[in-house]
């Protein structure tokens, strides 16, 4: 009777991971102090990233579009400014719509430990 070969199990190692500690290489959040706060045209406050994400949310396009237009970028200006931010700024630079520089927002975010 002829024998049947069985292939052997594939062995696969585990996939090493290199990334770093994440709190190594996260930095901590900025807040604005008062004077230098971010006031949209609708009288919201915003003291940080995480104020101008949760902004973005819930921004009215008119209210957008007030800070943002194809001659300036309010919010970049502000980031870049006050929040010491220029890749978070650059990249909110081609932000068309409140959705996407909130997504932008929310990449950059993941740069921060509170």
């Amino acid at each position: 009777m002829p024998t049947k070969k069985v292939a052997a199990p594939k062995v696969v190692a585990p996939k090493k991971t290199t990334s770093k500690s994440s709190t190594a290489t996260k930095r901590p959040l900025v807040y604005s102090i008062e004077a230098t706060a971010f006031w949209t045209n609708d009288g919201q406050i915003l003291n940080s990233l995480i104020a101008l994400r949760d902004a973005l949310a819930s921004m009215p396009k008119s209210v957008f579009n007030y800070h943002v237009s194809a001659r300036r970028n309010d919010f970049a200006h502000w980031v870049e400014d006050v929040l010491a931010d220029a890749a978070c700024a650059h990249e909110l630079r081609k932000a068309k719509t409140s959705t996407t520089a909130k997504a932008v927002v929310v990449k950059h975010l993941r740069n921060y430990h509170s």
